[in-house]
């Protein structure tokens, strides 16, 4: 366990005490309907939409697993990211109209109509898989070895705390909490990565000092053929297949993307 300032508590402090009010401020505004709580009523402007996917995307497991495999292996690490530039505009463009004007709650369920219920009952078993091993049990391992590095509790202790926590004000509030929560949790997000960007370039003399210390390949968006982890071939016929679910059908992405007003929103 790290010691901490008392200045490093009160700030971890203040940040569940924002995020938990907001939550539950947004849980008192919203009726009963079932677009009210799945889609917090159709009626969220493009900035907090935005802000909540950029939260979505960027969580624990980016901060803790992303940026150490980074630190190991190089920028090629974050090219499914820079990918993401190309195909949530294309989502924006083209994909979002459609999905907006379908007036349907869930991906699955576009695909059902479009097609038939199998489709829509095995897209929706994949989505809920994916979902866990992919996402759930990633960003509850990363948080609790988080809180396990600072404070000392549990590994499983701290996921329970995240669960409750979190499953506190979603339960209670629907989409709407949870999209105007993640807009303070970018918020936090942007600052706290901003801040430590330049106090870790600051550390080790810029980016001139950075370079001095890594080897020219670490700076490689593309890796050789012949690299066993990200090899560039994987990163251009590989990483479009991933984003393609990711940022189109994911149900945990576009979920926030139907909550927009229209289109304009």
């Amino acid at each position: 366990m790290n010691t901490i300032a008392l200045t490093d508590i009160l700030i971890i402090a203040l940040y569940f005490v924002i995020v938990l009010g907001t939550g539950f401020y947004f849980s008192q505004k919203r009726d009963e309907s079932s677009s009210e709580y799945f889609l917090a009523g159709r009626n969220v402007g493009w900035i907090a939409i935005g802000f909540s996917i950029f939260a979505a995307n960027i969580s624990s497991e980016h901060f803790i697993g992303l940026a150490g495999y980074g630190a190991s292996r190089g920028l090629a690490v974050g090219s499914f990211e820079w990918l993401a530039i190309i195909f949530i505009l294309i989502l924006g463009w083209f994909l979002a109209p459609i999905f907006i004007k379908s007036k349907v709650f869930t991906i699955p369920e576009f695909f059902g109509n479009r097609f038939n219920s199998s489709v829509r009952i095995y897209l929706s078993a994949i989505s809920i898989v994916a979902y866990l091993v992919t996402k759930v049990s990633v960003t509850l391992f990363a948080g609790g070895l988080l809180l396990d590095r600072i404070f000392g509790l549990d590994i499983y202790l701290s996921a329970i705390i995240m669960v409750v926590i979190t499953g506190m004000y979603t339960i209670v509030g629907g989409m709407g909490a949870v999209i105007y929560t993640s807009v303070v949790q970018a918020v936090f997000l942007l600052v706290g990565a901003t801040a430590l960007t330049f106090i870790g370039l600051n550390e080790i003399g810029g980016i001139a000092g950075l370079h001095a210390k890594l080897s020219a390949s670490y700076f490689d968006f593309f890796n050789g053929m012949s690299d066993p982890d990200i090899p560039w071939t994987g990163i251009i016929f590989g990483g479009p297949i991933l984003a393609i679910w990711y940022w189109w059908a994911d149900q945990y992405i576009m979920q926030r993307v139907l909550c927009a007003k229209n289109i304009e929103a």
